[in-house]
């Protein structure tokens, strides 16, 4: 992540551990680590294009702000916010699905 992008990957590679073991299996991940505030919310915005209505788009996000940051902006855009679970790695993940 050397141009400050985040990583995207298909199909979730990041895996899942923890509470949100029951949280769907996304189908794109952004591989958000070392993105400060607000960056994660950013990219979350832009790539939600890259998901069809009913997809589950995820960030994997160490900036703390993004625990609360991110399910407020799936509630002013009108997604639908799913919860939090952790990357294989211990990095929170964020899970939001495309309504619209």
């Amino acid at each position: 992540m050397s141009d400050g992008a985040p990583e995207v990957t298909s199909g979730g590679t990041g895996g899942a551990t923890g509470s949100g073991a029951g949280l769907p299996e996304p189908t794109l991940e952004l591989d958000c680590r070392g993105l400060p505030c607000p960056r994660p919310v950013i990219e979350l915005a832009r790539h939600l294009g890259d998901v069809a209505p009913g997809e589950v788009l995820a960030v994997v996000a160490e900036d703390p702000a993004a625990r609360a940051d991110v399910p407020a902006w799936a509630r002013m855009r009108a997604q639908e916010y799913l919860g939090e679970d952790v990357a294989v790695d211990g990095v929170a993940r964020y899970l939001v699905r495309r309504r619209d």
